[in-house]
């Protein structure tokens, strides 16, 4: 059994010094000790009308972390790596937004196996998985005024089995990678999400590049799914793509499906 990896706090002199720099689409790092959730903080500091599009905010403790359809979590103080971006979306149609969340865990994968080796992959439309566990979650929400948007990431660093909120979820301590730098990671991912980011906006929704990444790293693509829709209806089927829009098809041995927002589970 894993036991618990020491928990340094994040080096943010480091990480502004490999975040923000020239050419880079963040323009402001920050890192506090606490906080109820850093997609939160950030949807107010755009009410209250501060440009929050590249801003990095980052929390040692969140006691209130959102999940997708107004779940919450929290986990102790350091073991996670909590953090909130903002994203412009001016000049892009809003068919292209969906995307934004599927992009991040790309980014999410290749900066884990960039820092310690890890083989993750991805559950449509919005989890990291490795191992048999959830790793991380992300979750997107537009920024009132727009067109901004706050992407949010809760990866497990260093929760030990007694620590996790449910026996679904896995953490890098769990994985054997309980010695992981918190910045470096941070700083691997941000330097990842920032060039699928300039692509995003460059193509006007997905590039080649991260259609074929996303599939590859799919974990739900080709396997079997019971999908739960807004209002309690259900589909059962195989997953075979995602769309220029996001959405993951589904056949179900009839006309099929595209469902744009929705539970999946993966059906043994």
């Amino acid at each position: 059994m894993a036991t618990e990896a020491p928990r340094p706090e994040l080096d943010v002199q480091r990480l502004r010094d490999r975040v923000i720099g020239a050419g880079a689409p963040w323009r402001r790092l920050d890192v506090v000790p606490e906080t109820g959730s850093t997609n939160a903080d950030l949807l107010a500091r755009a009410g209250a009308g501060e440009d929050i599009a590249g801003a990095v905010l980052l929390a040692e403790h969140q006691t209130a972390g959102r999940g997708r359809h107004g779940r919450s979590w929290s986990a102790p103080p350091r073991s996670q790596l909590s953090c909130s971006v903002g994203v412009s979306a001016a000049g892009l149609p809003t068919d292209a937004w969906g995307w934004l969340p599927l992009l991040t865990g790309v980014a999410v994968v290749e900066a884990l196996h960039e820092t310690c080796g890890l083989q993750a992959g991805l559950k449509w439309p919005n989890d990291v998985l490795a191992g048999d566990g959830k790793l991380a979650g992300i979750l997107a929400e537009v920024a009132s005024p727009g067109p901004t948007i706050v992407v949010g990431l809760g990866l497990n660093v260093t929760l030990t089995e007694q620590e996790a909120p449910d026996s679904r979820a896995t953490s890098l301590l769990l994985l054997g990678h309980g010695d992981v730098d918190r910045s470096d990671l941070a700083a691997a991912w941000l330097a990842r999400l920032a060039a699928r980011i300039t692509a995003w906006r460059a193509a006007g929704g997905p590039d080649a590049a991260l259609l074929d990444d996303y599939r590859r790293h799919s974990r739900t693509l080709g396997t079997r799914v019971r999908a739960l829709l807004p209002g309690d209806a259900e589909i059962t089927g195989t997953a075979t793509h995602v769309d220029r829009l996001g959405r993951l098809g589904i056949d179900d041995g009839g006309a099929g499906a595209l469902v744009s927002a929705g539970d999946i589970t993966h059906l043994r």
